[in-house]
């Protein structure tokens, strides 16, 4: 194999493959990166059989030459290495080649860095995905969802499943939900889709963080395919593969409270930044929680007491309240990661009484809501 490559384009996917492999790795050849070099173009896989990502350069792009091939051929090449040795390369092209005993020659400029490569044969071959269901979603939606909804997984193995996210398809509409058993993000879309297909899997959050580092924030429409154990995002170059999680998602439709007994509507910004001074005292141990309190006149009490370091008490006003006067206590930190996820600058808090959940939706838009456990104090 011997090929001579842009620098940047080969940064760039060595970056994103990179993302898929594991120091941790029971099988050796997967703390490496697999280099394909053919015709069309250069290909780079990373993984670590949870996560697979595929990586395409082509030989041209908007008609500049990018890869000159020489001969086609594979290797794969330890990944820590390789990945530091590419980003600090002196000059724009690299040439790659592959001698005997898969040693493998780096030069660019007048730097040279012999590498010893191994069999890319031996290499596990990526899941072979009949393509038929497919659903298109816009990259910067995708993104959006993923990041509105993956935070609220939970980060405890003891119940697997709650480490995902429950991905349910419709027809046209796609809901992804996340739980960790004292909060819920749910958030709904528009997809384009061929056929009224269902789904219901769960996707691990982790595989969803990843790729979301992945995704740009432009409106090209990202391919999904969902089989029985795996799901496929195709980009444009880029082809990402993660298992799914075994097991059935607990029906969270009954947590979702539909009647209300007080209902505040407050500004977003305001109130995200009297829970967050609010938090600076509750932060040492474990508790970490603010008390809310509905006052006369449409004021809203933020306090907050750790009887070792101090209180803070602060006055919201808020748009309007309605109901029944309310004492809650939360997680503090639950509530900030809920209101950064949240669009729109104006929130509505529906309470179903001190020791319900309750639900926190954006005041223009019904496609998302934040649900939060409130926390028992005495």
């Amino acid at each position: 194999m011997k090929f001579i490559i842009q620098k940047d384009y080969l940064v760039q996917s060595v970056q994103d493959v990179m993302k898929a492999v594991s120091s941790r790795t029971t099988i050796p050849i997967l703390t490496g990166i697999k280099i394909v070099a053919s015709e069309e173009g250069v290909t780079l896989t990373g993984s670590d059989s949870d996560i697979s990502i595929e990586s395409f350069i082509p030989r041209e792009d908007d008609g500049k030459e990018i890869v000159e091939l020489e001969k086609s051929g594979s290797i794969v090449l330890p990944a820590r290495f390789f990945s530091e040795i590419v980003k600090k390369l002196p000059k724009d092209t690299v040439q790659i080649e592959v001698e005997s005993h898969f040693s493998t020659v780096i030069r660019s400029g007048k730097a040279e860095f012999n590498l010893n490569g191994l069999d890319a044969e031996e290499y596990p071959h990526l899941p072979q995905i009949e393509e038929e269901n497919i659903f298109k979603i816009p990259a910067d939606l995708l993104k959006n969802m993923i990041r509105q909804t993956v935070f609220a997984v939970s980060t405890s193995e003891t119940r697997p499943i709650l480490t995902g996210v429950n991905w349910r398809v419709d027809g046209k509409q796609l809901t992804c939900i996340a739980t960790d058993s004292h909060r819920l993000a749910l958030r709904k879309a528009t997809i384009n889709s061929e056929n009224d297909a269902q789904y219901n899997v769960v996707i691990p959050g982790k595989s969803l963080g990843e790729f979301s580092k992945i995704l740009d924030d432009s409106n090209d429409l990202v391919d999904i395919v969902i089989t029985e154990n795996q799901v496929l995002f195709k980009t444009k170059h880029l082809l990402f593969f993660s298992r799914l999680l075994d097991g059935n998602y607990p029906d969270t439709s009954r947590l979702i409270p539909t009647e209300s007994k007080t209902i505040v509507a407050l500004n977003v910004k305001e109130f995200l930044q009297s829970i967050d001074r609010a938090s600076l005292l509750a932060r040492e141990g474990r508790n970490n929680v603010v008390k809310l309190t509905t006052l006369p006149e449409g004021v809203i009490e933020i306090s907050s007491n750790s009887p070792e370091i101090g209180k803070v008490i602060e006055e919201v006003q808020s748009t309007s309240i309605e109901g029944e006067e309310l004492k809650i206590s939360f997680s503090a930190k639950y509530m900030l990661d809920a209101l950064k996820a949240l669009e729109g600058s104006e929130i509505h808090i529906n309470f179903t009484g001190a020791m319900r959940p309750f639900v926190i939706r954006a005041a223009e838009d019904d496609s998302m809501l934040q649900l939060i456990l409130p926390v028992r104090t005495y």
